[in-house]
């Protein structure tokens, strides 16, 4: 079985630390997967980070985790809230998937309230601004171990 974690993200996560600060803080994607990679190495598991602003692209990852991942860490990003595509990924996915926001979608607009991949996701961590990347990847390697 492959110890390896997917986390993927969605568009204008590649303008973290850059784009809303004030929503996002100043991390970048670059400390996103260092902290990820550090969990999962304390736990004897690596991670592979991807990021795509095209939703076909994330759907081709998941695809692709399906034999080469034994978890992944999902932030779509705007796509949560509109992507049956990415859901649907999602459900053809064997292994654990946790969903991450780094805001807490819950105190923002409406809009933001509903998530596709929840109905897929293992558990969902929201507002920890990208800490939770490094607890959902923690999560999974407790999971899986």
């Amino acid at each position: 079985m492959s110890k390896t974690i997917h986390i993927l993200n969605g568009p204008n996560l590649n303008l973290l630390g850059k784009r809303q600060p004030e929503i996002y803080g100043s991390d970048t994607l670059e400390d996103v997967e260092r902290i990820c990679r550090e969990e999962a190495q304390l736990r004897g598991f690596e991670v592979e980070l991807f990021q795509s602003n095209f939703e076909g692209e994330i759907v081709e990852q998941i695809h692709r985790a399906r034999d080469a991942a034994c978890a992944i860490v999902i932030n779509a990003g705007a796509y949560t809230h509109t992507s049956v595509a990415i859901l649907d990924a999602l459900n053809t996915f064997e292994g654990p998937v946790f969903e991450v926001h780094i805001s807490n979608v819950h105190k923002r607009e409406s809009f933001r309230h509903h998530s596709f991949i929840s109905q897929r996701a293992e558990g969902v961590l929201a507002g920890f601004g990208i800490e939770g990347y490094a607890l959902a990847t923690r999560r999974a390697c407790s999971v899986l171990s």
